[in-house]
């Protein structure tokens, strides 16, 4: 029986674990950390016949090594004991190549990008789904694309992709974002699988090659993994060099000045209308409407207003325009996507409205973890507004975000390790309103506080920052942030609908 390591005891990991214990493998999975959770977990994974190592990190030594090693997301492609095991020969792959290589069949929409991929997914997600198919969203969001390859069966290499359906009734949004739907029911036929591809997953897939990439933005992030923003960019081209169709946000600034030289088939999108399409094809935003020209010669053709989309800013029309070319490339019709557009709630953590207190509103966008994604949060809300900002600090450029807080907010509150830092930027470019509360639980009443004073309509939490200083993830970082709202807020609130 072959043998198989699996690296990280999360979501992906145990997924993983279980897919290859079907496939016949005996797996071993390994993780640094220990707690009652992952000992339950280990516990729960032995009665499965998975044997899982807490608290020690994976040694290759002896003549019983592995003949291959899954990776989580999460997990650092150049560590060490990684580094060797290729040198060994031992291959060496992530857990969305894993799901792949059981899913390959199948035709996939890959999503990359800095910012704005989770929005895009989610919304690709939810058109496909109007139109009738069976597509969950997955990796970065959602499913494990492993649990999405488990929930196929054995014999999932050999099904056939759908093709796209008409609009049906009313479907359930919930389906995009929550584990456990209906859309994963075992040996249920997929259509399609929507992909949210992180850099980490791209780097560690090797032969991942979607029907659809789409690449949203592109800024400096992750540069403590990547190293150089060149190595973060070839990463993330990849992914779209190995899909079939490519589509393209071509308001980007970073990937509006490769344009055709570098991607001369992509299909590039623009808010600014027709005359700033980068292509003879692509979508684009004229008179209130998304228009569609799939060829040069074509005649443009108008697929859905924009109006029907419920969120704010001009990032999420820009976000619209690649999931509607993305479902027109996959011949999704017009109905559907109005449909779906018009009944799309938004994506937690991201300029979230969570409740509306004596006129003020509080807005929760934990999933701005870098610079750029910060300053489209700020640029989207009214102001004055009173700004929740703090974690744990990463590399990037600040002007664009510091330029902002200048322009929109009435007061900044600092948390998180990264508070004096910030602090100390603000001092510098002739900022002084702020105030260092270190921690959600206090910043939620001083915001109330400040916004008052001001009369702010707005309280925004958009850190700036990775939450892992004070938190597991950006998530439950945007869950504490709802939960001390609605406490605050108490009877007096009005919760407006997501």
């Amino acid at each position: 029986m072959p043998r198989a390591t699996v690296i990280g005891l999360g979501k992906s990991g145990v997924a993983a674990a279980r897919l290859l214990k079907r496939e016949g493998w005996e797996v071993e999975l390994s993780d640094g950390n220990t707690s009652e959770t992952l000992l339950k977990q280990q516990q729960e994974l032995a009665a499965e016949q998975i044997t899982v190592k807490l608290g020690q990190s994976l040694e290759l030594n002896g003549a019983n090594l592995p003949q291959l090693i899954v990776v989580s997301p999460g997990v650092p492609w150049d560590i060490p004991v990684l580094v060797e095991a290729r040198q060994l020969g031992i291959e060496t792959i992530g857990e969305m190549e894993l799901a792949w290589r059981n899913l390959q069949s199948l035709p996939w929409v890959g999503i990359t990008g800095t910012n704005g991929k989770t929005t895009t997914t989610a919304l690709i997600a939810a058109i496909f789904q109007a139109g009738e198919l069976n597509a969950p969203a997955c990796g970065n969001i959602g499913y494990g694309a492993c649990e999405v390859a488990l929930s196929q069966g054995a014999g999932s290499r050999e099904q056939g992709a759908g093709g796209a359906g008409e609009a049906g009734g009313a479907f359930d949004n919930s389906s995009l974002l929550t584990p456990n739907s209906s859309l994963l029911t075992p040996h249920s036929s997929l259509d399609w699988v929507i992909a949210e591809v992180s850099s980490y997953q791209i780097e560690s897939s090797s032969s991942l090659a979607p029907r659809i990439g789409v690449w949203t933005t592109f800024t400096p992030d992750h540069l403590s993994r990547h190293k150089t923003l060149e190595n973060y960019y070839n990463i993330k081209a990849k992914l779209l060099r190995q899909s079939e169709l490519q589509v393209f946000n071509g308001d980007d600034a970073y990937l509006s000045q490769l344009g055709l030289s570098a991607w001369p088939d992509a299909y590039w999108t623009s808010v600014r209308g027709k005359d700033f399409l980068i292509s003879e094809k692509g979508f684009y935003i004229e008179d209130g409407w998304v228009v569609e020209k799939s060829t040069a010669t074509s005649t443009p053709e108008p697929i859905v207003k924009v109006s029907a989309l419920r969120m704010v800013g001009e990032h999420n029309q820009q976000n619209l325009l690649m999931a509607v070319a993305t479902a027109r490339l996959a011949g999704i019709n017009r109905d559907a996507i109005a449909l779906a557009i018009r009944e799309f709630p938004g994506v937690a953590h991201r300029l979230e409205h969570i409740c509306t207190w004596e006129g003020i509103d509080f807005i929760n966008d934990s999933k701005a973890t870098n610079y750029d994604a910060a300053e489209v949060g700020l640029a989207s809300v009214n102001s004055p507004a009173i700004l929740i900002a703090g974690g744990e600090a990463k590399a990037g450029d600040d002007t664009g975000w510091l330029t902002q807080i200048q322009t929109k907010t009435a007061a900044v509150l600092l948390i998180g390790s990264a508070a004096p830092a910030f602090a100390k930027r603000l001092r510098e470019v002739g900022y002084h309103n702020y105030h260092i509360v270190e921690t959600m639980e206090r910043a939620i009443p001083k915001s109330a506080e400040l916004a008052k004073q001001y009369q702010a309509p707005v309280v925004l939490l958009s850190p700036a920052c990775a939450s892992f200083d004070q938190y597991p993830n950006f998530e439950v970082r945007g869950d504490r942030f709802r939960h001390l709202c609605l406490a605050w807020a108490g009877n007096y609130m009005y919760v407006a609908p997501f």
